[in-house]
Protein backbone atom coordinates (compact mmCIF):
# COMPACT_ATOMS: atom_id res chain seq x y z
CA UNK A 1 0.00 0.00 0.00
CA UNK A 2 1.53 3.64 -1.24
CA UNK A 3 0.46 4.88 2.48
CA UNK A 4 2.81 7.86 1.59
CA UNK A 5 0.65 9.01 -0.71
CA UNK A 6 -2.72 9.11 0.94
CA UNK A 7 -0.99 10.73 3.86
CA UNK A 8 0.13 13.19 1.64
CA UNK A 9 -3.29 13.79 0.21
CA UNK A 10 -5.14 13.69 3.17
CA UNK A 11 -2.68 16.59 4.23
CA UNK A 12 -3.13 18.16 1.32
CA UNK A 13 -7.07 18.01 2.07
CA UNK A 14 -6.93 19.28 5.84
CA UNK A 15 -4.64 22.33 4.50
CA UNK A 16 -7.04 23.07 2.03
CA UNK A 17 -9.65 23.83 4.49
CA UNK A 18 -7.73 25.60 6.87
CA UNK A 19 -6.35 28.15 3.77
CA UNK A 20 -9.71 28.50 3.38
CA UNK A 21 -10.83 29.59 6.72
CA UNK A 22 -7.60 31.97 6.60
CA UNK A 23 -8.73 33.08 3.42
CA UNK A 24 -11.98 34.03 4.64
CA UNK A 25 -10.41 35.87 7.61
CA UNK A 26 -8.32 38.14 5.83
CA UNK A 27 -11.09 38.80 3.29
CA UNK A 28 -13.41 39.94 6.38
CA UNK A 29 -10.58 42.14 8.56
CA UNK A 30 -12.59 45.20 7.93
CA UNK A 31 -15.77 43.83 8.39
CA UNK A 32 -17.91 45.07 11.40
CA UNK A 33 -18.13 42.47 14.60
CA UNK A 34 -16.39 39.89 12.46
CA UNK A 35 -15.12 37.04 14.55
CA UNK A 36 -11.83 34.48 12.93
CA UNK A 37 -12.64 31.08 12.30
CA UNK A 38 -10.11 28.40 13.14
CA UNK A 39 -9.99 25.14 11.86
CA UNK A 40 -9.16 22.51 14.70
CA UNK A 41 -7.59 19.19 13.44
CA UNK A 42 -7.16 15.84 14.63
CA UNK A 43 -5.23 12.48 13.24
CA UNK A 44 -7.02 9.18 12.23
CA UNK A 45 -5.10 6.28 13.19
CA UNK A 46 -5.30 2.42 11.52
CA UNK A 47 -5.41 -0.17 13.93
CA UNK A 48 -2.38 -0.87 16.40
CA UNK A 49 0.46 -3.08 14.32
CA UNK A 50 3.53 -3.13 12.93
CA UNK A 51 2.81 -0.71 10.45
CA UNK A 52 0.64 1.47 11.41
CA UNK A 53 -0.41 4.54 9.04
CA UNK A 54 -1.45 7.78 10.66
CA UNK A 55 -3.91 10.38 8.90
CA UNK A 56 -4.22 13.97 8.72
CA UNK A 57 -8.05 14.62 8.77
CA UNK A 58 -10.21 18.05 9.01
CA UNK A 59 -11.94 18.33 12.73
CA UNK A 60 -15.04 21.29 14.02
CA UNK A 61 -14.35 24.52 13.41
CA UNK A 62 -14.06 27.27 15.80
CA UNK A 63 -15.11 30.45 16.36
CA UNK A 64 -12.86 32.95 18.27
CA UNK A 65 -14.77 34.95 20.61
CA UNK A 66 -12.26 37.72 21.42
CA UNK A 67 -13.26 41.23 21.14
CA UNK A 68 -11.93 43.05 18.08
CA UNK A 69 -10.50 46.51 18.46
CA UNK A 70 -13.41 49.36 19.04
CA UNK A 71 -13.25 52.91 17.22
CA UNK A 72 -15.32 55.98 17.85
CA UNK A 73 -17.24 57.31 15.15
CA UNK A 74 -19.47 59.51 16.56
CA UNK A 75 -22.59 58.28 14.58
CA UNK A 76 -25.17 57.80 17.50
CA UNK A 77 -26.70 55.14 15.97
CA UNK A 78 -23.15 53.11 16.09
CA UNK A 79 -22.70 50.79 19.80
CA UNK A 80 -20.01 48.76 20.66
CA UNK A 81 -20.23 46.69 23.22
CA UNK A 82 -17.83 46.34 26.66
CA UNK A 83 -17.46 43.37 28.22
CA UNK A 84 -19.33 40.50 27.75
CA UNK A 85 -22.73 39.99 25.26
CA UNK A 86 -23.82 39.96 21.94
CA UNK A 87 -26.60 41.69 20.67
CA UNK A 88 -29.66 39.86 20.11
CA UNK A 89 -31.31 40.38 16.19
CA UNK A 90 -34.21 38.81 14.46
CA UNK A 91 -34.09 36.90 11.43
CA UNK A 92 -36.08 34.65 8.98
CA UNK A 93 -34.52 32.00 10.82
CA UNK A 94 -34.61 32.73 14.39
CA UNK A 95 -32.82 35.17 16.64
CA UNK A 96 -29.08 35.36 15.76
CA UNK A 97 -26.60 36.79 17.85
CA UNK A 98 -23.54 40.03 16.58
CA UNK A 99 -20.98 42.20 18.14
CA UNK A 100 -21.83 44.33 14.89
CA UNK A 101 -23.79 47.68 16.57
CA UNK A 102 -23.71 49.30 13.46
CA UNK A 103 -27.69 49.88 13.52
CA UNK A 104 -30.05 52.08 12.02
CA UNK A 105 -33.90 53.36 11.47
CA UNK A 106 -36.21 51.80 9.21
CA UNK A 107 -39.06 54.10 8.04
CA UNK A 108 -41.01 52.59 10.26
CA UNK A 109 -39.38 52.50 13.08
CA UNK A 110 -37.74 49.66 13.62
CA UNK A 111 -33.96 49.37 14.86
CA UNK A 112 -32.07 47.58 12.53
CA UNK A 113 -28.78 46.07 11.42
CA UNK A 114 -27.26 47.18 8.20
CA UNK A 115 -28.48 44.17 6.89
CA UNK A 116 -32.03 45.01 8.11
CA UNK A 117 -32.60 42.52 10.57
CA UNK A 118 -34.46 43.92 13.84
CA UNK A 119 -32.65 44.36 16.84
CA UNK A 120 -34.61 42.91 20.07
CA UNK A 121 -34.70 43.58 23.36
CA UNK A 122 -33.79 41.12 26.44
CA UNK A 123 -37.10 39.92 26.31
CA UNK A 124 -36.66 39.23 22.81
CA UNK A 125 -39.34 41.93 21.44
CA UNK A 126 -38.44 44.37 18.72
CA UNK A 127 -37.06 48.32 19.39
CA UNK A 128 -38.94 50.69 17.66
CA UNK A 129 -38.42 54.40 18.07
CA UNK A 130 -40.28 57.41 16.39
CA UNK A 131 -38.45 57.36 12.55
CA UNK A 132 -38.62 60.98 12.00
CA UNK A 133 -38.26 62.04 16.06
CA UNK A 134 -35.21 63.41 17.87
CA UNK A 135 -31.70 61.93 18.36
CA UNK A 136 -31.55 58.72 20.30
CA UNK A 137 -29.39 58.62 23.96
CA UNK A 138 -28.17 55.30 24.20
CA UNK A 139 -27.04 54.87 28.24
CA UNK A 140 -24.29 52.65 28.81
CA UNK A 141 -26.46 49.90 30.35
CA UNK A 142 -28.27 49.72 27.07
CA UNK A 143 -31.25 52.19 27.92
CA UNK A 144 -32.73 54.25 24.52
CA UNK A 145 -34.33 57.38 24.88
CA UNK A 146 -35.65 59.66 22.51
CA UNK A 147 -37.03 63.39 22.99
CA UNK A 148 -36.94 62.82 26.36
CA UNK A 149 -38.56 59.40 27.12
CA UNK A 150 -37.70 55.96 27.05
CA UNK A 151 -37.92 53.82 23.80
CA UNK A 152 -36.37 51.00 25.07
CA UNK A 153 -33.44 48.91 26.32
CA UNK A 154 -31.35 46.93 24.08
CA UNK A 155 -31.06 43.19 24.78
CA UNK A 156 -27.22 42.07 25.65
CA UNK A 157 -26.89 38.58 25.71
CA UNK A 158 -24.16 36.02 26.54
CA UNK A 159 -23.46 32.40 24.99
CA UNK A 160 -22.33 29.54 26.81
CA UNK A 161 -18.77 29.04 26.52
CA UNK A 162 -20.08 25.09 25.28
CA UNK A 163 -22.43 26.58 22.15
CA UNK A 164 -21.87 25.53 19.52
CA UNK A 165 -22.12 28.74 16.79
CA UNK A 166 -23.13 28.75 13.42
CA UNK A 167 -22.18 31.76 11.28
CA UNK A 168 -25.06 33.88 9.85
CA UNK A 169 -23.95 36.33 6.92
CA UNK A 170 -21.01 37.96 7.66
CA UNK A 171 -21.03 38.71 11.62
CA UNK A 172 -24.00 37.00 12.97
CA UNK A 173 -24.35 33.69 14.79
CA UNK A 174 -26.75 31.09 15.20
CA UNK A 175 -26.60 29.14 18.47
CA UNK A 176 -27.73 25.61 19.34
CA UNK A 177 -28.59 27.14 22.97
CA UNK A 178 -30.62 30.37 23.18
CA UNK A 179 -28.42 33.49 25.36
CA UNK A 180 -28.83 34.43 28.22
CA UNK A 181 -29.88 37.81 29.00
CA UNK A 182 -27.02 39.76 31.23
CA UNK A 183 -28.25 40.74 34.30
CA UNK A 184 -24.66 42.48 35.15
CA UNK A 185 -24.82 45.89 33.30
CA UNK A 186 -22.44 47.41 34.87
CA UNK A 187 -19.26 45.48 34.17
CA UNK A 188 -21.13 44.92 30.77
CA UNK A 189 -22.84 46.94 28.56
CA UNK A 190 -22.62 49.42 25.41
CA UNK A 191 -20.95 52.39 24.21
CA UNK A 192 -22.80 55.06 22.07
CA UNK A 193 -20.85 56.23 18.92
CA UNK A 194 -18.30 53.51 18.89
CA UNK A 195 -18.34 50.18 16.87
CA UNK A 196 -16.55 47.42 17.10
CA UNK A 197 -14.26 45.83 14.56
CA UNK A 198 -13.12 42.53 13.50
CA UNK A 199 -11.02 40.68 15.92
CA UNK A 200 -8.78 39.06 13.00
CA UNK A 201 -5.26 39.50 13.40
CA UNK A 202 -3.69 40.80 9.92
CA UNK A 203 -0.07 39.92 10.63
CA UNK A 204 -1.01 36.34 12.33
CA UNK A 205 -3.84 35.34 9.47
CA UNK A 206 -1.21 36.71 6.50
CA UNK A 207 2.17 34.61 8.23
CA UNK A 208 -0.49 31.63 8.78
CA UNK A 209 -1.25 32.10 4.86
CA UNK A 210 2.07 31.72 3.94
CA UNK A 211 3.30 29.10 6.08
CA UNK A 212 -0.01 26.95 4.37
CA UNK A 213 1.18 28.10 1.35
CA UNK A 214 4.58 26.57 1.55
CA UNK A 215 2.92 23.31 3.48
CA UNK A 216 0.93 22.45 0.52
CA UNK A 217 3.27 22.98 -1.86
CA UNK A 218 5.37 20.72 0.06
CA UNK A 219 2.54 18.27 0.00
CA UNK A 220 2.25 18.22 -3.39
CA UNK A 221 6.03 17.25 -4.43
CA UNK A 222 5.57 14.45 -1.96
CA UNK A 223 2.78 13.28 -3.86
CA UNK A 224 4.67 14.20 -7.36
CA UNK A 225 7.74 12.21 -6.00
CA UNK A 226 5.55 9.21 -5.52
CA UNK A 227 3.68 9.07 -8.52
CA UNK A 228 6.32 9.05 -10.44
CA UNK A 229 8.28 6.56 -8.75
CA UNK A 230 5.04 4.79 -9.39
CA UNK A 231 5.46 5.45 -13.16
CA UNK A 232 8.93 4.17 -13.15
CA UNK A 233 8.09 1.05 -11.80
CA UNK A 234 5.25 0.46 -13.89
CA UNK A 235 7.78 0.73 -16.87
CA UNK A 236 10.21 -1.50 -15.72
CA UNK A 237 8.02 -4.26 -14.34
CA UNK A 238 6.53 -3.84 -17.93
CA UNK A 239 9.37 -3.90 -19.51
CA UNK A 240 10.19 -7.40 -18.43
Amino acid sequence: MASDLYVSLSGQMAMEARLATLANNVANMRTGGFRAETVKFDTVMSDYNAARVNFAAVGATHIERTAGAVERTGNALDVAVVGDGWFGVQTPEGVAYTRDGRFTVSPEGDLTTLTGHGVIDEGGAPIQVAAAGGPIAIGADGTMRQDGRNVGVLGLFTLGADARLTRYGDAAFRSDAPGEPVVDRVTNGVRQGYREGSNVNPIKAITELIEIQRAFDSATRVVGDREEALSRAVRTLGAE
